[in-house]
């Protein structure tokens, strides 16, 4: 498994994003905790969590639970592994999702979030996304309250912008250490993003990184989809699949770039982290990007 830079600590190249392990669809405790285990197995030790991973108006915090048992019941060594978590979401009973990032909301739910995992500071703690009804400077100032207080030990933003990325760092300064945004082959709108994250240091975690190829958790159940021959083309060539060329590219973005494919079964996960060795040559990712 190769390695990139998180702030000050170096996590694999390729992360495992829990959500599907917890909401609509998911599968039955001992499926979601043998694929953890099997992301640890194959060297995977960033695992991103939400306390908003759950069922429809459940109540939150099921997925930080589920790592935390796995993370438990793990027979090796997980001294090195970073759990990022993320607050300032919620579910409603009809599926939808709600945004209430107010300061004393998200200190709130970062405290929940800390006695689920059961840690003494959360590794990573992430805006989940920017509250449109308070000024985004509260939110981020709610983040530099907990760093100061020791309880999260990094920050991180997800589904935002450059602007607002600027701010965060301007306030934060070094101890913003990432960005969580939406990007695949299928949805480049957060290039601009990812640029500034290369510029600033910070990592860029992008969310469903499969969409083009695979259908997103979010989108409902995982298909195939057919929209990127060019990657079906390519993994036929090297012998491969299409979600490991889809991660391969991913990172040949920027060294920056560490993708958290989700996974439900641990076969799933196992192939996504061997997609960390897979180097691409500049003429497959020239016939990646352009079809020629």
């Amino acid at each position: 498994m190769r390695h990139r830079r998180l702030g000050e600590l170096t996590v694999s190249a390729v992360g495992l994003g829990a959500m599907p392990l917890s909401i609509e669809g998911r599968p039955d405790e001992a499926r979601a905790l043998a694929t953890v285990h099997a992301a640890l197995d194959a060297g995977v030790t960033l695992l991103d969590t939400a306390d908003s991973y759950t069922l429809p108006g459940a109540a939150p915090g099921h997925n930080e639970l589920l790592i935390a048992r796995a993370l438990a019941a793990y027979g090796g060594d997980t001294s090195e592994v970073l759990v990022a978590t993320k607050g300032g979401r919620g579910r409603t009973p009809d599926g939808g999702w709600t945004v209430d990032a107010r300061p004393r909301r998200l200190k709130a739910t970062a405290e929940a979030s800390l006695k689920r995992l059961g840690v003494e500071a959360i590794g990573l703690y992430q805006l989940h996304k920017p509250d449109p009804a308070i000024p985004f400077e509260d939110s981020v100032g709610a983040l530099r309250d907990l760093l100061d207080e020791g309880k999260i030990r990094m920050a991180g933003l997800s589904n935002t912008d450059t602007d607002r990325i600027r701010r965060a760092h301007a306030i934060l300064g070094d101890r913003l250490v990432s960005v969580q945004n939406r990007y695949s082959p299928q949805v480049r709108d957060s290039e601009p993003e990812l640029r500034l994250c290369a510029d600033l240091g910070l990592a860029f975690l992008p969310w469903s990184p499969l969409g083009g190829i695979t259908r997103s958790s979010l989108d409902g159940p995982a298909r195939l989809e057919t929209g990127f021959p060019a990657f079906h083309e390519v993994a036929r060539e090297r012998g491969v699949t299409p979600q490991q060329v889809c991660l391969a590219w991913h990172l040949a973005q920027s060294p920056t770039v560490i993708p958290i494919p989700g996974a439900s079964r641990p076969e799933t996960i196992t192939a996504s982290a061997a997609a960390a060795d897979l180097s691409l040559t500049e003429e497959e990712l020239r016939f990646l990007n352009t079809g020629k």
